[in-house]
């Protein structure tokens, strides 16, 4: 018993050390004020503002759970131990110890940006057909990986490639804390397989680039004035239906003075694409308006690091052996079949514990 009594006294520090970074009176006292405003008459008048709104109050409230119900196991293991209950005292540990390790993850999501939704663009590097069939391969990775952790995704972007895969694609991510999740995974992933568009089946190395930018409210520090752009729209590429490839739904948006364009054609409306092309766009500037805070231009668009050997972040060979590395952290996985299938968690954790 002296071993449970040492991991329950362990698991008590580490759970004051949490209450104490998370501060739940101030989070409970942010849940009634968010009660309050989605009280109000015109709440939902600003339909975005709404969802953000219930989703971080939704977020806020499932904290505030697993801290009151940690607490709760943590003292049935306590009266376990009294009753010298051994098997319950190990399931409970095991629960407690589970949930003050979700619970620290959550302290790694403080960031002013972290709660929100985010932009995830993937690129296709150097490797021609197979840097592109490799970009599409890696989007459908962090697809899965929203669909594994019940998150919404929408395909606002896609540049198809000439024979297969893609040049470029952007997803809006919705999720409690997606951006937080997900800012560790910019930077440039790297595949070594047998080639699927060789005849020989010759080894080859492709690189792709993603990029992770939160989601900014219209009113965000990011202000676009209209004298900095300029808007075209165009007929939408890809399948046609009853507005798309007949009008010009498709919008382009040049922002003036970065050079900066985006586009959209996900919609059937031109004003919904002109919208997410201003999102994606703010998001974009203010990437270029962090790295100069952070002093790394180098990392922003238009003056991105290359998708090649020297900046990757993670590697996923598939052959001679198996194996997915993430060069930060060391974390590895010999299934990068479960891993390219959206289980990313373990590498997610740690690239966290890193930033």
């Amino acid at each position: 018993m002296e071993e449970f009594k040492s991991r329950i006294n362990l698991a008590g520090q580490a759970l004051n050390q949490l209450k104490v970074k998370l501060e739940p009176d101030k989070k409970l006292k942010q849940i009634d004020e968010l009660q309050q405003e989605t009280q109000g008459q015109d709440f939902w008048k600003d339909d975005r503002h709404a969802q953000n709104v219930m989703r971080e109050l939704s977020g806020l409230k499932e904290l505030i759970a697993e801290l009151e119900t940690t607490s709760r196991s943590l003292d049935d293991a306590k009266t376990a131990l009294e009753l010298e209950m051994a098997d319950e005292l190990q399931q409970k540990l095991q629960e407690v110890e589970a949930s003050i390790h979700q619970l620290e993850d959550a302290t790694y999501l403080s960031g002013p940006y972290d709660q929100r939704d985010c932009l995830l663009s993937v690129h296709s590097g150097q490797g021609g057909t197979e840097a592109m069939d490799w970009a599409a391969m890696i989007l459908r990775m962090y697809q899965r990986f929203c669909d594994i952790k019940n998150w919404k995704w929408e395909l606002i972007d896609q540049q198809d490639g000439e024979e297969a895969g893609i040049k470029s694609a952007t997803l809006a991510i919705h999720g409690h804390q997606a951006f937080g999740f997900l800012r560790g995974e910019k930077g440039t992933h790297r595949l070594v397989r047998q080639s699927p568009f060789n005849a020989d089946s010759l080894r080859q190395t492709s690189f792709a680039m993603v990029e992770v930018m939160p989601v900014l409210d219209d009113n965000a520090e990011i202000v676009i004035r209209p004298e900095e752009v300029e808007f075209e729209a165009f007929r939408s590429p890809g399948a046609g239906g009853q507005n798309v490839n007949k009008v010009s739904t498709a919008v382009r948006i040049r922002h003036l003075p970065t050079g900066i364009v985006v586009e959209c054609h996900s919609q059937r409306q031109q004003e919904q694409n002109r919208k997410l092309a201003t999102q994606l766009l703010r998001a974009k500037l203010w990437e270029i308006e962090d790295a100069k805070r952070q002093a790394e231009m180098k990392k922003i668009k238009g003056n991105q690091t290359q998708a090649s050997w020297g900046t990757q972040i993670r590697s996923y060979v598939l052959h001679p052996y198996k194996l997915v590395k993430d060069l930060r952290t060391n974390v590895e996985s010999r299934t990068p079949e479960a891993v390219l299938g959206g289980e990313l968690n373990e590498f997610i954790t740690a690239e966290l514990r890193l930033l």
